[in-house]
């Protein structure tokens, strides 16, 4: 495994315990480590503390204006870093991507109506459509083989996902289906969508008047793969990357709501700051009324700065290193699950920091078998579940970012405690 050399130590021992914090005091247990919710375990970029003292020493936090810095800001960041220009008048701010996702479902369904989406997925998926009144429509990914895309060997077959797309296309020919739910970058699945498959999604959609709604929260965590040449070859992509899916054309971008946010990124999710951004007018206003009714409209002012400390040249050297962190922790904690499991395969990770491994050999469910890791091993993993009964049965995940010496002592726990 090669080193990185980091400006910014990530290896640095942070106590979060005690501080009513849910990964870590969800138990009381000291021993237990905790390798489930999505929240990293890094103080985020030293741009944003600075930025967050100072204006914490000004003492009024009361209701606050989102300037123009803020949306230039983000503009800006897109534009530079995923060639996607975002138009000023396309912006809605809100708490999060979850309300945001909540309140798109409410402009553009009924009770009643279906939500398609590609499973296993990010269980408060479910919620958002559920409280709704919506009803779920799964398109279950498949695990690649070696005659996937007609024939050409264009993936790795070790544990690879794609997408069903015969499936794909009679779901969003029902009529009942208004709104595609994509996950871009996929939680769990660890996929980074190429421009193809988007595209190809996109298209289908327009063709059956199937609204998009994309949650980009995860799109800074791209990490290098192995599987590059074979993308290349298929589809003329030289590397994995990030496409926002509202860049791909105006047609795409009149017919989606794209939910992005720097929580993810920059492990700051407890200020609650997110955008939506509607391109279509008539969308625009829909979802704008659904916000208000969800009185979810209003946004945190420690927020609004920490977005506009963290989309600068400062913030991107920070998640740079991050990023070269996230991806060294993949590729230790991949050797010593194959090397030690060799029966339970490690999902390719692509995007996002969340490992996702199959566990169908060891006989257990999901549920039985995290429960066993939290009672004998005393590492706590969520249960692949929780992101869909069927397609998620058989799966743990397992969260990377957290320093790397407390990484290797929960794999080691995992590995011993399945093989005892």
């Amino acid at each position: 495994m090669t080193s990185i050399n980091h400006h910014f130590n990530f290896d640095k021992e942070v106590n979060r315990r005690g501080t009513n914090c849910v990964k870590w005091d969800e138990f009381t247990d000291p021993d237990i480590i905790p390798l489930w919710v999505a929240d990293m375990d890094f103080e985020t970029a030293p741009c944003i503390q600075q930025a967050l003292i100072e204006r914490m020493q000004h003492g009024c936090f009361g209701y606050t204006h989102v300037p123009e810095s803020y949306y230039d800001t983000t503009i800006q960041w897109f534009k530079r870093r995923h060639r996607w220009t975002i138009d000023r008048t396309s912006f809605i701010y809100t708490s999060g991507v979850v309300p945001a996702i909540s309140a798109i479902i409410k402009a553009k369904t009924q009770p009643g109506n279906k939500v398609l989406v590609q499973t296993p997925v990010y269980n408060c998926f479910y919620s958002c459509i559920r409280n709704n009144g919506c009803i779920i429509e799964e398109n279950p990914l498949q695990i690649a083989t070696s005659e996937s895309n007609n024939g050409t060997t264009a993936y790795k077959t070790d544990h690879y996902y794609i997408i069903d797309w015969d499936d794909f296309e009679k779901k969003c020919a029902d009529p009942a289906v208004k709104v595609f739910l994509l996950c871009n970058p996929h939680n769990p699945a660890g996929r980074v969508w190429t421009r193809w498959e988007l595209e190809r999604m996109g298209e289908i959609c327009l063709k059956h008047g199937v609204f998009v709604i994309s949650d980009e929260i995860h799109c800074e965590f791209v990490m290098p793969t192995d599987r590059e040449a074979a993308i290349a070859t298929c589809y003329g992509e030289k590397h994995v990357q990030y496409t926002p899916f509202a860049s791909i054309s105006e047609a795409f971008a009149q017919n989606s709501a794209v939910c992005i946010s720097p929580s993810k990124a920059f492990n700051i999710a407890g200020l609650q700051i997110a955008n939506i951004i509607v391109k279509d007018k008539d969308t625009r206003a829909q979802v704008d009324k659904a916000i208000n009714i969800n009185e979810v409209c209003d946004v945190n002012p420690f927020g609004v700065i920490a977005l506009q400390a963290a989309y600068t040249p400062e913030g991107e050297a920070w998640l740079t290193d991050l990023c070269h962190y996230i991806h060294q922790n993949y590729l230790m904690a991949r050797q010593m699950l194959e090397e030690a499991l060799p029966h339970c395969p490690v999902t390719t990770l692509e995007g996002t920091y969340l490992l996702w491994v199959n566990i169908q050999a060891t006989g257990k469910t999901s549920q039985q078998l995290a429960d066993h890791l939290l009672r004998h091993a005393k590492v706590f993993v969520n249960a692949g579940t929780m992101y869909g009964e069927a397609a998620g049965e058989g799966y743990i995940r397992i969260n990377l970012a957290t320093r790397r010496t407390l990484l290797r002592e929960g794999i080691r726990r995992i590995t011993n405690s399945i093989h005892n």
